[in-house]
């Protein structure tokens, strides 16, 4: 299977590179905005350097390919409109008019758990505690809680109806995204070991503690989360699908029950096996 994948070096892409690359199923093509150098982690891989926000730019590279995997995105929570307009808007629409016009089969969106952010927003911190029972699925109604989260919403949106009244793409997974980390830090302790790193809390604080907790919840392993692609890319029932993208966390307020039974998802981690950050994770960022 011929597989594009867009906004390749951000920490979802690499986990497919690192993942799925020597998988014999899949013969990736890797676009991003830019290249890394040879001497970098993810320098050896060839890239299809363009932004999503030029049509003409990127539409070469959907030639043959059966499948797209769109990450390219701005994925942060405090953008305003200048900032999420382009990437998000634009160019999810651009990619998915590029699937539609080269007839790509499957198309796998990187969406967001921000769409039903409010409900954290609303509940936290008692949310990140193991016996809270909020538990919500892809039927919930979607709460965003930035405009990075309504644009991830639109994509659904967009995405469902070129699923169900064009062509192609003939299928679309919505995958809700919650916490990847890169390699270096690819544990429930991650997301706090990197603000002890960038000095902006304390190891062990209740800062700290609190970081963890949460990470315990939404903690999306690399390997979880390539294994979710993977179950998309071998899936060919699925029309227009959610499926929220997190481990089998004990903590975790997103259920993984749509995906178990339409993609035959099956995590290997918890984030509740943790009880403390890997040797790795201190004093090791990866650029």
């Amino acid at each position: 299977m011929n597989v594009l994948v867009t906004g390749a070096y951000g920490r979802c892409g690499t986990a497919i590179i690192d993942h799925l690359h020597q998988n014999p199923n899949y013969d990736f093509t890797y676009l991003n905005r830019s290249d890394r150098p040879d001497d970098h982690r993810y320098g050896a891989f060839e890239t299809y350097v363009a932004d999503v926000s030029d049509y003409d730019a990127i539409r070469p590279a959907f030639d043959g390919k059966d499948a797209v995997i769109h990450l390219a995105a701005y994925p942060y929570t405090d953008g305003d409109w200048s900032d999420v307009f382009e990437p998000n808007v634009l160019g999810t629409y651009n990619v998915l008019e590029a699937a539609r016009d080269a007839g790509i089969e499957s198309f796998v969106f990187g969406s967001t758990n921000h769409v039903q952010g409010l409900y954290e927003a609303e509940l936290a911190p008692e949310l990140y505690e193991q016996d809270h029972p909020l538990v919500l699925d892809h039927t919930d109604p979607v709460r965003p809680d930035s405009l990075y989260g309504a644009t991830k919403s639109f994509g659904e949106d967009i995405g469902r109806y070129y699923a169900e009244a064009m062509e192609w793409p003939r299928r679309f997974y919505a995958l809700r995204i919650c916490t990847v980390q890169s390699a270096a830090f690819d544990s429930p302790y991650g997301p706090a070991e990197r603000r002890v790193e960038n000095g902006e809390i304390a190891r062990g604080g209740a800062a700290y503690q609190r970081s963890v907790n949460r990470t315990k919840a939404t903690w999306h392993s690399r390997r979880d989360f390539a294994h979710l692609i993977d179950c998309c890319l071998q899936d060919s029932d699925v029309t227009y699908g959610i499926f929220n993208g997190v481990s089998d966390n004990d903590r975790r307020w997103f259920s993984i029950q749509n995906a178990r039974e339409r993609l035959g998802y099956q995590p290997q981690d918890n984030g509740e096996t943790w009880d403390e950050p890997p040797a790795t994770e201190q004093g090791d960022i990866e650029s």
